[in-house]
């Protein structure tokens, strides 16, 4: 897959997740938000968090994803995607 490939499959993931209205599991969206964050090379990290403990969980999803290119974040991010749509029930 060339990386514009992998750019456009990534921003189909992204609008799925943003056009999908039900809940999702807190693990799967702090994941989605550590890939995404890398992904884009965002600056903006946990530190807009209203909720302490929320922004101490993004502050770990982040923490733990601090390795991972921006490529393979894109990689990660569609896989969870395609994981959590395929194994939901």
């Amino acid at each position: 897959m060339t990386s514009e490939e992998l750019h456009i499959t990534f921003l189909d993931a992204v609008e799925t997740i943003n056009s999908h209205t039900e809940p999702f599991p807190a693990d799967v969206l702090l994941k989605l938000y550590a890939y995404y964050k890398r992904a884009t090379n965002s600056k903006d990290l946990a530190g807009n968090s209203r909720n302490p403990l929320i922004g101490a969980f993004k502050t770990n999803a982040l923490f733990q994803a601090r390795e991972i290119d921006p490529d393979e974040a894109k990689k990660k991010y569609i896989a969870t995607v395609n994981h959590y749509f395929l194994y939901r029930k």
